[in-house]
């Protein structure tokens, strides 16, 4: 999470009324499969039956308690939307997000449009005529949030000076998922990369390029990006913020790419006052420096048309949507193409969300959720905190440290203290795609208009109706959206048991975050320093690497296994959050009197909370990408995961040697 039924029928069990409560079952045995001993797949002990039950809906990838919450979320989102657009005594925001959507429902005038919309950035690329013509339509073209390619370009806080803000270059320039879709001869690979050859001849095709001449561009496209996947680290290279942490002085970076001046181009890219920049993968960067010398022009100028006619593809006519779309179906195996109104009101809450979120608010959020949330995040904090001076394995010279850094976690709930306004956004009713440019022009200028100021630390980065949770090293914050405070995380009704097995887990989750392989090396301002004493450094990453060595063992279809490395930042979140909200659920007075509710004790209704929270159903295609791509574990992982590390677990259901989940007490990770 670092980094999850009609809109108005509130009734649903996700959205519990008073009324609805009555007799609702928290944790309800008719979802649970009885006929499994929880020591051998409590996974599928708490969730086999509703698994069984609730296949993946044919417009979805996958179908869980976080995928029912965001269908929820849209839903609501649509009705705002609808009353949104029939509005005519409108004020700005209500205006502005209703002529959204009805620009982008209205397929007629999309439809007729065809590629038009994009032509003349088109036209600007074939006009090119050397190399740095080519780089200065680059650079403007990433203004617009329509193409760029090449590499990444982020303003954002200095890492090792979180005061102020600097440019960042990052590899990329890529357009398939992750590099290895490039470079394995696996057959699902090949696979992918036959399917992805076929949508680019076709969106060539669609622009008006001959068969010959699309067949010939499409390799091009290829050819390129394979090199430059090449030369990309990989996703747990890219895990490491020192690796990853390259300093230049502009005029450094200049030497290193001599075909790119990069003083000119951040002048181009609108970034301003910048004397120095950050590099994520500098060996990227040089390598392709000498591809744009290698490659013809032609070769170039195809592939910046390629990423105008992938960046537009999902607002233009149904040829380039369902040319897509077909992609995806390979690649994650979704049969139906997702709902029109459903994308746009994705749309819109990504590109306009504080309006939207505004009126999300308003309709759906109960003001006391957010003063019952904080109550909840300070009992974790302070239960994180006794556990930190309790540590047997953690010196008594970086304890202080670490509770330096826990008691300074600032924390944004439901909704922003400031809403962004969007000034300067200009929506029309009647032409989608220049209502997409001009919110992908205002978020790019906001973006890079910080350079200059005071870091603003406020910023929650997602927007109120989001199902999700989220940290940040540099900013040593958690943010919990309105969204995700819903059962099965959240409900008023609910008793501690579920409610600290699923938010409260969830919160210990991020406060883990701060304190993972990633997180523990940003210091309590946000900084990217070594606190620790070297001695407990060590000790961490053995203990981390135990938590690898356990996820490489498990499996999705069969023979695919977790990366441990990729997904170690998840499973040390998971694995402490879960520690420190059961103990923290220890203190209430459910946990102490120890009554059954449905025959259940408190402590078996927490970790069948936590285990709930992770149920899902995935499509083949759709699991096999996420191993590569997804530093999150798979839901059976991520259920079964933390559970076999912690002693109350054992004790609750009765695991005993022989179980296949059991555990030695010795072999048992305890880290946070």
């Amino acid at each position: 999470m670092k980094k999850m039924l009609l809109l108005c029928a509130l009734s649903s069990s996700l959205l519990l009324t008073a009324q609805d409560r009555k007799g609702f079952k928290y944790i309800d045995k008719s979802n649970m499969d009885l006929s499994i001993k929880p020591g051998d797949n409590f996974y599928q002990y708490a969730n086999g039956n509703w698994i069984r039950n609730n296949p993946v809906p044919a417009s979805k990838t996958r179908w869980g308690s976080f995928d029912m919450l965001r269908e929820e979320s849209s839903k609501r989102l649509q009705f705002l939307l609808e009353e949104a657009a029939k509005n005519t005594s409108k004020d700005r925001k209500t205006q502005m997000i209703g002529d959204f959507y009805t620009s982008g429902m209205d397929s007629a005038t999309i439809e007729a449009k065809g590629s038009l919309p994009i032509q003349f950035d088109l036209d600007q690329i074939s006009a090119i005529t050397n190399l740095q013509d080519l780089l200065k339509i680059a650079a403007i073209l990433r203004t617009t949030g329509i193409g760029g390619g090449l590499f990444t370009m982020f303003v954002g806080p200095d890492r090792k000076n979180v005061s102020k803000y600097i440019p960042s270059i990052g590899q990329g320039g890529t357009s398939l998922p992750d590099r290895d879709y490039y470079l394995k001869d696996d057959a699902r690979s090949i696979k992918i990369r036959e399917a992805y050859t076929l949508q680019l001849q076709k969106m060539f095709r669609l622009v008006g390029e001959d068969s010959a001449t699309a067949v010939a561009s499409a390799a091009s496209v290829l050819k390129i990006e394979t090199e430059l996947a090449k030369a990309q680290y990989s996703r747990v290279e890219m895990r490491d913020p020192y690796k990853t942490y390259n300093k230049f002085a502009i005029a450094g970076l200049t030497a290193l790419t001599p075909s790119i001046n990069w003083q000119q181009q951040l002048q181009l890219m609108k970034v301003q006052g910048a004397d120095s920049i950050l590099v994520s993968n500098p060996s990227f960067l040089k390598r392709m420096e000498t591809l744009l010398k290698e490659y013809p022009l032609n070769d170039w100028k195809t592939y910046l048309r390629w990423n105008i006619i992938r960046s537009a593809a999902p607002y233009l006519s149904n040829a380039f949507v369902k040319a897509d779309f077909e992609l995806t179906r390979v690649q994650t195996g979704q049969k139906e193409q997702t709902p029109r109104w459903q994308r746009m009101s994705a749309l819109i809450d990504r590109t306009l969300g504080d309006l939207i979120g505004q009126l999300y608010v308003e309709k759906y959020f109960k003001p006391e959720a957010k003063v019952r949330m904080l109550e909840l995040v300070n009992n974790l904090q302070a239960t994180f905190g006794e556990r930190i001076k309790k540590l047997d394995w953690m010196s008594d010279e970086t304890k202080p440290k670490a509770l330096e850094k826990l008691n300074a976690f600032a924390k944004k709930i439901a909704y922003p203290d400031k809403w962004k306004t969007y000034d300067g956004v200009n929506i029309n009713k009647n032409d989608f795609m220049s209502n997409v440019r001009s919110v992908n022009v205002w978020s790019y200028n906001y973006m890079v208009s910080r350079m200059g100021k005071p870091v603003d630390r406020t910023e929650m980065g997602m927007t109120p109706p989001t199902i999700n949770a989220s940290y940040s090293p540099s900013n040593n914050d958690l943010t919990f959206p309105a969204g995700i405070l819903q059962f099965p995380f959240f409900d008023f009704g609910a008793d501690d048991a579920v409610n600290y097995g699923g938010i409260g887990a969830t919160i210990g989750h991020e406060m883990t975050h701060g304190f993972d392989d990633q997180g523990r090396q940003f210091d309590a301002s946000g900084n990217l320093r070594d606190w620790w004493a070297k001695e407990d450094g060590e000790k961490f990453k053995t203990k981390a690497n135990e938590v690898v060595e356990q996820y490489n063992k498990f499996t999705v279809l069969d023979t695919i296994h977790v990366n441990g490395k990729l997904t170690l930042g998840e499973n040390l979140a998971d694995l402490g959050g879960l520690n420190i909200a059961y103990e923290a659920f220890t203190k209430t007075k459910e946990f102490k009197e120890n009554k059954k509710i449905d025959g259940l004790t408190p402590t078996q209704r927490f970790f069948l909370s936590w285990a709930q929270v992770w149920r899902s159903n995935i499509l083949p295609d759709n699991a096999a990408q996420l191993i590569l791509t997804d530093p999150h574990s798979p839901g059976e992982a991520r259920g079964n995961g933390p559970v076999v590390n912690m002693d109350a677990w054992y004790k609750a259901f009765n695991v005993k040697p022989g179980d296949k989940m059991y555990k030695k007490p010795s072999d048992r990770t305890k880290i946070w």
